[in-house]
């Protein structure tokens, strides 16, 4: 019996910044995917894990994707990589639990806490408006069910996110839950009595989770899906509007209308690449405008 003969496929990973030359690999399988080589690279750099690096064909292009196959890259007989360092990265479960739940107990810091943040003036008085309560119990609601759905409902393409995001993130949230909390809950606050559904509908959204693009079902709040791909952030919008007017609120629901936005043109512009009968009279986020 005659062994089959595999030719190797040398790649030379060098620095995208200096040009330095980190590693030679010179018998890489050319069957090998990305995510191979990586791992190969970082039994040379252990401080670089694979979650860390970034290989590229060129020292400004796009990252290689961890499921691409060497032998189908556009490389010359030695395969030239250029390397960059992602820094610290932390999984998306992670990443969810320090946002969602600090955003939940800032805000909770507020409604039980009146005493100890406002001034001694109001420090036993609360404010006497349902909707207060009912902002907070919605609000609540909204993060518990976040945080449900991070565990039992969502699936990550991308394994980690970058440690200086997390701050990022975790100011916004926490930030505007803090500076929402403050306005909603003080004792003088005086706002109209308006309530919701969307908290519910962003949940029957979430809940469908179908490898093929989703669709309308009998339930009602699925019925968004005829006019736009992302209805759980049609949902979510209107819900930080209608709940409770003020103008931290206003500013709130602009940032995240603004972030949410830019999210749902990506997932409507995949759903067209991806399956040709997608239905052409849906927009991404608003029903015929956007």
């Amino acid at each position: 019996m005659v062994a089959q003969r595999v030719d190797f496929h040398p790649v030379e990973v060098l620095d995208a910044t200096t040009k330095e030359q980190l590693c030679f690999l010179d018998k890489v399988d050319p069957h090998s995917t990305i995510g191979d080589i990586k791992s190969l690279f970082y039994k040379s750099y252990p401080q670089w894990y694979p979650a860390r690096q970034a290989l590229r064909l060129d020292t400004r292009g796009k990252s290689l994707r961890d499921d691409e196959i060497l032998q189908n890259l556009p490389v010359g007989t030695t395969a030239t990589m250029y390397f960059k360092d992602l820094g610290p990265q932390l999984g998306w479960t992670t990443v969810f639990f320090a946002e969602y739940i600090g955003a939940l107990l800032t805000y909770l810091v507020f409604f039980f806490r009146v005493p100890y943040i406002y001034s001694h003036t109001y420090a036993l008085i609360s404010s006497p408006h349902p909707v207060v309560t009912l902002a907070c119990v919605c609000h609540t609601f909204h993060y518990v069910k976040r945080l449900m759905e991070t565990i039992f409902v969502h699936r990550f393409s991308h394994g980690t996110m970058p440690l200086r995001t997390i701050v990022k993130n975790c100011a916004y949230y926490w930030g505007f839950s803090a500076w929402l909390a403050y306005y909603i809950n003080h004792p003088l606050y005086t706002p109209p009595c308006k309530s919701s559904m969307c908290e519910v509908g962003n949940l029957s959204i979430h809940m469908k989770s179908v490898r093929r693009f989703p669709t309308p079902t009998k339930n009602p709040f699925t019925w968004l899906f005829f006019f736009v791909s992302c209805p759980n952030y049609t949902y979510e919008v209107k819900f930080t509007l209608f709940i409770v007017s003020c103008l931290a609120v206003a500013i709130y629901t602009l940032f995240g209308f603004i972030q949410m936005t830019i999210w749902a043109k990506v997932k409507h512009r995949a759903y067209i690449r991806e399956f040709k009968d997608y239905p052409r009279v849906r927009m991404a986020i608003i029903p015929l405008i956007l």
